[in-house]
């Protein structure tokens, strides 16, 4: 029997015991009901409720629903807490049987009332969700008719202490947590992990999902045993709408426009949203979501930093115009069944659609020999020297990303018994065929008079004056057909199915609350590339960059001339005949690629849970069995042709077990302390696991490297939490982490041996020693009401976090001298504020985010380590409620035009590698709810 089918029968045993287990429950009274605001629109998610006489505590579900089993007869007194609202006491009475149902209404001190809209409401929801939370974590949500005001789910998640975000041509796309690596995060969407479009990473690129159908967002940063391991920065959870969330139905469209400055265009974007409820025990809850937008990017791109006598230049330059339209759709669709008093039934469904037509022009000037003169911040070139060549291309590239999610599931919880069961699909897959990237068209001068002084007083921005020549550098006609490369087929596909039982057991004394849990689940995950090309390296007739002549939109400075959008793509679709194909260049682009990979995940645990009105103690085991199969191929070359195509298999098998201690202590009502300690792991990528292995007649290698092992790591956090009996919070924390076989690439230039394989130059990705991590977050949330008006709306956030994150790995060339580095990705510093002012009709919000520079790849040395600039970006919402039911909106993102800058610190200054700079954006429109 397959290891498959064996934990597919073992879940049919466990769901076969569960239902045998489950109908005995049935306990004496019990005391239960819902949390609500008093415009009964919603229930309340983590309010407190305790009886003050027994000293027991629970915390509301997602719903607002509580229940308190196994309570002796008499009279009680329930005490209600929740961020921002006044503690209510509320009397009841428990006869021996039966089930007493106490429904209870929270109020703010200073209007009488919670409102379940705009920021207040939502400060209160997220903090009342961190102070009752098991572990360490930060929570984004949502009011029950409003949403967040950002592009996508990356933009919404930093503003939580601790997290910023990885751009992509001035879009937020990874997530970074305490200043870590993207790659160390996990993902999640309703439960279900989400595989990566992307054929390269395991992290997933949240800019494909919409911010319009998101509930909350849960940071979680330290684990219990209950949890999916594979993290080190954090657990990313995100879910979306149930019908049971709110008391009432509710449907609201939202419609908007969106323009970018560089673009100078308005585009749409609208979205549905809508609940409700069949009858008592059935709901159906969901959304549909549009977004197209239109922007610009203007880089400069810098590479092979020399220096010749005192004179530092860059031998080759790089000026890109990019023109980006990016649509986005997604929609969730989810049904929940209410089985019984104790048990619901749920099915959920999500996709999400990101389609990217990107066209960039490009013009890239060579220089083949040194400098004839120069200064500190200047290089003069001539061709009379030598050559300098200079090459126009076009690429015009659609790509498109889909990420979807199908759940089916049971929960049961009576007080006593708690039970899960569930099963689930995800595939996310990104698809480009079709484009051409790039067409290139080339001159070289030489002894033509052609003469280039490059400017490098700005170090963002080398630019470049042609001092002689300029009539004929700038003559179209001098740009002959080079290259043209079409991707016939880019096809990356990640899918993972998973089986999933959990079943907990409470026992209750006077002292308060045992619960022993334990639960097993199985993933199995599939992911393949496949890429083909076609490479076009001549073309029979006269085919010059005239031929396909457009007009640059780059506002830096004149690359012209430039090619039109697609007239080069049009012209090689409309006379493939008089191309010829390169077979070698093509067999080059389409066999060293392909890999597949399956990893199987088999995982148990076992949890005990010790829970009094003051302590909270959550301590267990967890195992983890992975399997992988890795399959790639060698590909052989001489330099002129492929002589050989050799598939290669790997088998890999490893077991963890993950220790895990949490410590919840709350000595008084409004201070809460944490401490946590468990081991994790990250798996590596399995594109970098995957047998791919190519040399060239050079013997210079590139090899996957199946023998990595994972990340893993000890881990530690400690935190003190104080919430304000008004609607606010400061917390400090502290984190340290211990990792083992940190992944990086290196480039090796001695000769050795490699899977059995000879070469001079071997570059592939490895594992590093030991890296320790170490950091500090503080954050401050406070609504402003006690203040005399007007300032009582207003409302601050602020939180700062200190990540020092250090390795060691080999030096290029020399394997027995270490090097200490930052970790890739690692930021030392980030800081988020926002300031927001919401009274009577008007909401307002002004949020600024930092984020440290860090490393982004790895050189040689130091001199050559690839370095991203600090960023900051400042962005603004505004709100105003025309009526109940309609609100009017406007946003403005990337008002200071923050840039992208990566560099290198060569020769005592920083180089230019990437420079990019975008344009605010402006959102407008409004949300109609009823």
């Amino acid at each position: 029997m397959s290891r498959q089918s064996r934990t597919v029968n073992a879940a049919f045993k466990f769901a076969l015991l569960l239902g045998c287990a489950l109908p005995t429950a049935a306990w004496a009274g019990t005391i239960t009901g819902v949390v609500v605001d008093p415009s009964q629109t919603r229930g309340l998610q983590s309010a407190q409720v305790r009886i003050v006489e027994l000293d027991r505590i629970v915390t509301t579900e997602r719903d607002g629903s509580y229940r308190f089993p196994d309570v002796p007869a008499g009279t009680y007194t329930l005490e209600t807490r929740y961020v921002g609202a006044t503690t209510t006491q509320t009397s009841v009475t428990v006869t021996e049987t039966g089930v007493v149902r106490t429904d209870i209404v929270l109020r703010s001190g200073a209007d009488n009332e919670i409102l379940v809209i705009g920021q207040g409401a939502n400060q209160a929801s997220a903090l009342s969700r961190q102070r009752e939370a098991d572990g360490i974590s930060s929570v984004l949500t949502r009011d029950s008719i409003g949403q967040f005001p950002d592009q996508n789910v990356a933009e919404s998640i930093r503003r939580l202490p601790g997290v910023n975000i990885l751009n992509d041509q001035g879009e937020g796309r990874f997530v970074s947590v305490r200043g870590l690596d993207p790659e160390l995060n996990s993902s999640s969407l309703n439960g279900v992990r989400l595989p990566s479009p992307e054929s390269d990473v395991r992290s997933v690129a949240l800019d494909v999902i919409s911010s319009d159908l998101i509930e909350s967002i849960e940071i979680k940063k330290s684990l219990t045993p209950d949890m999916d391991a594979d993290t080190i920065g954090a657990s990313i959870e995100i879910k979306t709408t149930s019908a049971f969330d709110r008391k009432k139905g509710l449907f609201a469209v939202k419609l908007e426009g969106s323009y970018n400055e560089y673009a100078d265009s308005i585009t749409p974007k609208g979205s549905i949203d809508f609940s409700t409820r069949i009858g008592d025990n059935v709901g159906i809850s969901g959304g549909l979501s549009y977004y197209k937008r239109e922007f610009e990017t203007d880089n400069i791109e810098a590479a092979d930093w020399n220096e010749d006598a005192g004179i530092v230049y860059a031998e080759e330059v790089q000026y890109r115009d990019y023109d980006v339209t990016r649509e986005r759709i997604s929609g969730s669709l989810n049904v929940d069944v209410r089985a019984s008093d104790n048990t619901t039934v749920f099915v959920r469904g999500n996709f999400s659609q990101f389609d990217d037509q990107e066209y960039r022009r490009r013009t890239t000037i060579i220089f083949d020999e040194k400098p004839d003169s120069g200064t500190a911040t200047s290089a003069f070139f001539t061709d009379a020297d030598g050559r300098i060549e200079v090459r126009r291309d076009i690429k015009d590239r659609f790509e498109r990303q889909r990420i979807a999610t199908y759940q089916i599931g049971l929960d049961h919880d009576d007080g006593v018994w708690d039970a899960h069961l569930s099963g689930s699909w995800a595939r996310s897959s990104e698809l480009e065929n079709g484009s051409v990237d790039p067409t290139r068209f080339r001159a070289r001068f030489d002894g033509d008079g052609v003469d280039i002084n490059m400017d490098y007083a700005d170090d963002r921005m080398p630019l470049y004056s042609v001092t002689s020549g300029s009539a004929l550098f700038s003559d179209p006609t001098e740009y002959k057909f080079n290259r043209a490369e079409l991707t016939s087929l880019s096809d990356s596909v990640d899918t993972e199915y998973a089986l999933k039982a959990d079943l907990g057991r409470s026992f209750f004394s006077d002292s308060g609350e045992f619960t022993v849990q334990a639960g097993i689940k199985s993933r199995w995950r599939t992911k393949s590339y496949d890429a083909n090309g076609i490479f076009y390296g001549d073309y029979n007739g006269d085919y010059t960059l005239a031929d396909v002549l457009g007009t640059q939109t780059y506002r830096i400075t004149d690359i012209g001339p430039v090619a039109s959008y697609s007239g080069a793509s049009d012209f090689l679709f409309a006379n493939l005949g008089n191309f010829e194909v390169d077979q070698y260049e093509t067999d080059l682009l389409s066999l060293p690629s392909d890999y597949s990979a399956d990893e199987d995940i088999l995982a148990g645990y076992l949890l005990g849970r010790y829970d009094s009105s003051t302590l909270r103690v959550i301590g267990g085991l967890r195992a983890e069995r992975t399997s992988n199969l890795l399959s790639g191929q060698l590909v052989v070359d001489d330099g002129d042709d492929v002589t050989d195509v050799i598939p290669v298999n790997v088998t890999r098998r490893y077991t963890d077990w993950l220790p895990s201690i949490t410590l919840r202590f709350q000595p008084q009502e409004q201070l809460v302390l944490r401490l946590a300690g468990y081991k994790s792991l990250v798996r590596p990528k399995l594109s970098k696991m995957a047998p791919r292995f190519t040399i060239n007649e050079d013997k210079e290698a590139e090899f996957g490297n199946p023998d990595l092992v994972p990340y893993r790591a000890w881990n530690a956090d400690a935190s003190a939490e104080y919430y304000f009996s008004s609607n606010g919070a400061v917390s400090v924390g502290v984190f340290y982490k211990s990792v083992d076989n940190f992944i990086v690439d290196q480039t090796l230039t001695e000769a050795g041996t490699f899977q059995g394989i000879d070469y001079e130059e071997l570059t592939r990705a490895i594992n590093g020693e030991k890296a320790e991590i170490f950091g500090v977050e503080a954050s401050f949330s406070q609504l402003m009401d006690f203040l005399p008006s007007p300032f009582d709306g207003l409302l601050v956030n602020l939180n700062y976090t200190y990540t020092d994150a250090t390795g060691t790995v080999l030096t290029d060339g020399d394997i027995n001298t270490p090097r200490n580095i930052s970790l890739p990705s690692s930021s030392k510093h980030t800081f988020n504020a926002v300031l927001g002012y919401e009274k009577g009709p008007f909401d307002f919000r002004l949020a600024g985010t930092y984020r440290d520079k860090y490393l982004d790849e790895l050189g040689g040395d130091a001199t050559t380590d690839r370095i991203v600039d600090s960023h900051f970006q400042l962005d603004a919402s505004l709100k105003f409620k025309v009526t109940k039911n309609i609100r009017l909106f406007a946003e403005w993102i990337n008002i200071n035009n923050a840039k992208y800058f990566a560099y290198q610190d060569f020769a005592g200054a920083r180089r230019n590698l990437q420079y990019e700079e975008y344009g605010p954006t402006v959102k407008f429109g409004a949300k109609i709810t009823m």
